[in-house]
Parts: C-alpha cells; sequence; structure tokens
C-alpha cells in the first residue's frame, strides 16, 4: 500500500494548503446543507484537490463533499477511498484550527490505510494495518510524501504518569457521554477530561495522549475511517457501542453507531 499511502499523504497535504488560503482570507462563504450542518468554500476546494489525485488510484471514492451514490453501486465496491474534506467544519467556521483533513483506504468493509492532516498545526498522522502508525510535525510545505514520511515518528508516544484521560467532542457532548465518564471517576478515580474537535480525538488516543474516546452521539463513516486505520495501526480499539465489534464501512446506512476508541 506504499503507492496508495503516498498519494493519500500528497492529497492532503495540497488539500490542506487550499483550505488555509481560505481560512486566512476569512471569506468562508458559509451555507447550510440539507442536514443543518455547516459547508464553506474551503470543504468544497478540499473536495476537488482530494479528488484530483486519489482518482489516479483507480479506486472509487465516497466523500462527504460528492455526490450521493446509491448502495446499489457501492455494496460492489470492496476496496474505496472514504474522505471527509473538512472534518470539523464548526471548528474551522470558530477559527479555532481543530480541524482536519480526513482520508482512509477501506478494504471489505474495514479500513486499512488512514491518513489525517492538520492544517493549521501543520501535523500529519498517518497509518496502514499492519505496519504501524506515525505522526510527523511541521513539515516543509515543499516536502514530498516521502520526506514527510521519513521525518515521522512511530505512535504511540510514551506519556508518562498521568490520569485516566478521557477525550470527548468539544461541539457534540451528550448527557450519555457525562454519565460515561461519571462511571470511569467511580472505576479510575481522578479522570481528566480534554475536549477537542474533528478527528483530532482519535489522533489523541493512537499516540497515547488519552486512553479513551467514547461517541454516544451522531456521527458519519467518513468522519471516523481516517482515524480507524490510524487508531488500529497503533494498537487501539473502535468498536461498536452495541456490539463490541470494530465499526465496518460503507454500509447501506453511511451513519455510525455509537462508538467507543480505546487503547489495549
Amino acid at each position: 500500500m506504499k503507492k496508495e499511502l503516498s498519494v493519500a499523504i500528497e492529497a492532503a497535504l495540497e488539500a490542506g494548503k487550499a483550505i488555509m488560503e481560505i481560512y486566512e482570507s476569512g471569506d468562508f462563504d458559509v451555507t447550510t446543507k440539507g442536514d443543518d450542518s455547516p459547508l464553506t468554500r474551503a470543504d468544497l476546494a478540499s473536495h476537488e484537490v482530494i479528488v484530483h489525485y486519489l482518482k489516479t488510484t483507480g479506486i472509487p471514492i465516497l466523500s462527504e463533499e460528492g455526490k450521493a451514490i446509491p448502495f446499489h453501486e457501492r455494496k460492489a465496491w470492496k476496496t474505496l477511498w472514504i474522505v471527509d474534506p473538512i472534518d470539523g467544519t464548526k471548528e474551522f467556521i470558530k477559527r479555532n484550527g481543530e480541524f482536519t483533513v480526513n482520508i482512509a483506504l477501506v478494504k471489505s468493509g474495514r479500513p486499512v490505510l488512514g491518513v489525517i492532516f492538520v492544517p493549521v498545526s501543520g501535523d500529519l498522522y498517518f497509518g496502514t494495518v499492519p505496519d504501524g502508525a506515525r505522526k510527523a510535525t511541521s513539515g516543509s510545505s515543499d516536502w514530498s510524501p516521502q520526506e514527510w514520511m521519513q521525518e515521522s515518528q512511530s505512535i504511540p508516544f510514551d506519556q508518562g504518569k498521568r490520569p485516566h484521560t478521557v477525550v470527548a467532542s468539544r461541539s457534540h457532548m451528550s448527557a450519555e457521554t457525562e454519565d460515561y465518564i461519571e462511571a470511569l471517576r467511580d472505576e479510575f478515580g481522578e479522570v481528566e477530561l480534554i475536549s477537542k474537535g474533528s478527528s483530532l480525538k482519535l489522533c489523541m488516543v493512537a499516540e497515547g495522549r488519552a486512553d479513551c474516546y467514547p461517541r454516544f452521539a451522531p456521527t458519519m463513516e467518513w468522519d471516523t475511517a481516517a482515524g480507524q486505520a490510524i487508531c488500529t495501526s497503533a494498537g487501539c480499539e473502535v468498536l461498536n457501542w452495541e456490539t463490541s465489534e470494530e465499526l465496518d464501512y460503507n454500509r447501506e446506512d453511511l451513519l455510525n453507531p455509537w462508538f467507543l476508541v480505546r487503547r489495549l
């Protein structure tokens, strides 16, 4: 999967450049989609860049900002890209930097390659199953994907002694999540809670900065596919809350069930 990883990294980095041009201009052109979620011209620009690169692989693409593809067509796809051009559009509009570019390669319903780029910080996370997960920080905009990979480090990192740490959504905290955190306090005593936007929550568990991420609120497949590939590559689990099985992908209903990300 080296070729696919290189293409996905280049697509994410170039999308990040397009996003940052709009982010720094302040001209977002915000509209509302049918599900009441926001859409900016940066989402669309990122989508166009990513599709330009990924289509060279000949693998079909399922993107949040692409056209709706009926399940009778998608179900024949044993391998596909799942893309979120900007995960955390609300955070983009708030200008807090907590948004990401998510690109995943899914085979037979499971993410096997994931790339997450954080345009504001310059952090790049990537992983392939079973080759492991890595992180590169603030590389040069002139670097090739190979240079980013060479400068990366394996994750998880050793975080030393710390309290049991939970990461949760900045914009979508639910009562069920709060109840789960209270149950952890009964079990572990001191529990640190960190709020983050976008797929940064999955990245925090993957790199060892958090022990779990409970998500008992709606998400879509493109919100989690890249992060799941990275978490799995880093030795973590992303589990359907009801079945305790790994989340699968390219389902007829693209809405995810509740899930739990945790370190093993």
